[in-house]
């Protein structure tokens, strides 16, 4: 998300946590055949479920903006990692009219966003099976503890289709935690005249009875929370930057704004954080300008950066760094969302750097110009505070500022080769604070701990390190 454009600011009281965090993690299974309804994570216990990885979605969409109906089939395409008798997925609403394990049906039930099957017969460690699930319905908004809206967003002609944190079950099943990554296929039908934007390249589009068909392929191992169907009236254009396919889709209503113009500053984005940071990571990109005002933000969805309008060129940027922060390398836990963006808003500032404007640190100034009275110091980005405030300032600023603090402190030629290895060594996987802590002071030469203590965890503005 940008750094210019926050979640909404939480107005109100904030519903307690309802569920305790389960402990089990996902590629542990002890003496139990039942995988666990939940992951643990801090600030959302019952994203994802144990027992199983996910290796693939397949994604059959039948959606009519009048109405809000989505008819829907998922075949899940996974691997048990421990004796299943029983198992879960993450669903929110919808009626379910089959659900099969490996063709044979399978009793299920419902209990809030757990979708609980038990498989005719159990399910071995190690075995790949596949799950499908036909459902319809009306497709959940989600509304977050900061009171930002996700998951299926209907707008005039479509919907805005945007997951992260929790919004994914909303709109599919799935094995909602960051950590459980898998391949996607897409095929999304919509009236005709309406187009559907899946994640990667579009490998097919066809009429038939007054409806299209669109099918994306994401090819790259991608987070639940990174998937989008966005379909409405655009305007879409393709073009390259080398070998990869850009897609550009845009809403007419913003087409005057210059929508266009900020969406073809990709392929030099593109190239620039290629330079600096490694390989692009996928094997397509481009972005999506809806006009969807009630929405608020925009979303770095993998290999299409989604907007709410007409972004500023800021915002271009920042989406497109997270296209390896965030999206290629991924937190494993929400409470190091930093991770995602602090390194995005740093990207702002050495892209301005290298491009003429404010230098990283000219920008690190001004944000630590803040009063130590300021709120902004009480909540580190390591330790924000939960999840009503894990896309508040200090996430982004402070995350940037600790970057660029450390940058000042091992130097421009270590710090930099850390984020290439960073990227380098963690591309398609998942990562935690202490993973780069340990990488840092591996290229660093020296013991950080105290430098990291200060910038990522205390309550207060840092006054030495």
């Amino acid at each position: 998300m940008p750094s210019v454009l926050f979640r909404r600011a939480v107005t109100g009281a904030v519903a307690a946590l309802t569920a305790l965090a389960v402990a089990t993690p996902a590629l542990a299974g002890g003496g139990s055949t039942v995988g666990s309804p939940g992951l643990g994570d801090s600030y959302f216990p019952l994203a994802g479920n144990g027992g199983y990885d996910v290796r693939h979605y397949s994604l059959d969409l039948d959606y009519t903006r009048a109405g809000n109906h989505l008819d829907g089939t998922a075949v899940i395409t996974a691997r048990a990692t421990q004796n299943l008798t029983r198992f879960d997925l993450d669903l929110r609403g919808f009626t379910i009219s089959s659900l099969r394990v490996d063709g044979a049906k399978a009793q299920f039930s419902r209990d809030g966003q757990e979708l609980v099957v038990t498989p005719k017969r159990m399910l071995r460690a190690g075995r790949t099976f596949t799950v499908r699930v036909d459902y319809a319905g009306e497709p959940t908004e989600v509304i977050d503890p900061d009171g930002s809206s996700e998951g299926w967003v209907p707008t005039p002609d479509g919907a805005f289709v945007v997951n992260e944190p929790q919004g994914s079950p909303g709109w599919y099943p799935a094995n909602d935690n960051p950590r459980d990554k898998a391949t996607f296929d897409f095929a999304i039908t919509v009236p005709k005249g309406i187009t559907a934007i899946g994640n990667g390249r579009l490998v097919g589009k066809h009429d038939h009875k007054g409806k299209t068909t669109w099918r994306w392929r994401e090819d790259s191992p991608m987070a639940t929370y990174l998937a989008t169907a966005t379909n409405g009236v655009f305007e879409l254009r393709v073009s390259k930057v080398g070998r990869i396919p850009l897609y550009h889709a845009v809403d007419p209503v913003e087409v005057p704004k210059g929508a266009f113009d900020r969406l073809a500053a990709e392929a030099e984005v593109i190239t620039f954080f290629s330079k600096l940071y490694g390989p692009y990571p996928f094997s397509s990109g481009g972005g999506i300008v809806d006009h969807a005002p009630e929405v608020g933000y925009a979303l770095e969805s993998q290999t299409k950066s989604q907007y709410d309008e007409t972004p500023g060129a800021g915002t271009v940027v920042h989406e497109i760094a997270h296209q390896w922060f965030g999206n290629s390398v991924t937190l494993t836990v929400w409470q190091d969302i930093w991770l995602n963006e602090g390194f995005a808003a740093f990207s702002e500032w050495i892209y301005d750097e290298r491009h003429g404007g404010d230098t990283a640190q000219q920008s690190f100034d001004a944000s630590f110009a803040r009063p130590a009275t300021s709120s902004f110091w009480t909540r580190p980005p390591a330790n924000v505070g939960g999840p009503a405030v894990m896309f508040s300032s200090p996430v982004y600023d402070r995350g940037a500022m600790t970057l660029q603090a450390l940058r000042v402190k091992i130097g421009d030629k270590a710090f930099f080769a850390l984020l290439r290895d960073w990227y380098a060594h963690n591309r398609d996987g998942n990562v935690t604070t202490a993973d780069f802590i340990r990488l840092a002071e591996k290229r660093g030469h020296q013991q950080l701990d105290a430098f990291f203590q200060t910038w990522l965890y205390q309550p207060s503005k840092p006054t030495a390190w």
